[in-house]
């Protein structure tokens, strides 16, 4: 099984800056593979803001693609978003998202989530 512990959110202002850091701690033997980070806004389904695999290949969702980054330490079993130039559409709920196998299987773990909140 896998854990997340999620750690970053707030208010901050159009313009402003936030980081999100996802700590991940696994038991029985799980590896961890894909990390990434995902937003929920009010009424609206999760969508992916950025992801990275374990060899550091990155995808990130079109509207943020240089704005965020996403960075991870495989060592650490840790995924930070580094968020910048942020705009009140980036408003949501931010769920850590780790991806593990075992027994050739693959599973998918969730934070709890954060919030965020980018005011105009």
């Amino acid at each position: 099984q896998v854990q997340l512990v999620e750690s970053g959110g707030g208010l901050v202002q159009a313009g402003g800056s936030l980081r999100l850091s996802c700590a991940a701690s696994e038991r029985n033997m799980f590896s961890i593979n894909d990390m990434g980070w995902y937003r929920q806004a009010p009424g609206q389904q999760r969508e992916l803001v950025a992801r990275s695999t374990r060899d550091g290949s990155t995808n990130y969702r079109g509207r943020v693609k240089g704005r965020f980054t996403i960075s991870r330490d495989n060592a650490k079993n840790t995924v930070d978003l580094q968020m910048n130039r942020l705009a009140p559409e980036d408003t949501g709920v931010y769920y850590c998202l780790a991806q593990a196998t075992k027994w050739g299987l693959s599973f998918d773990y969730w934070g709890q989530g954060t919030q965020v909140t980018v005011s105009s």
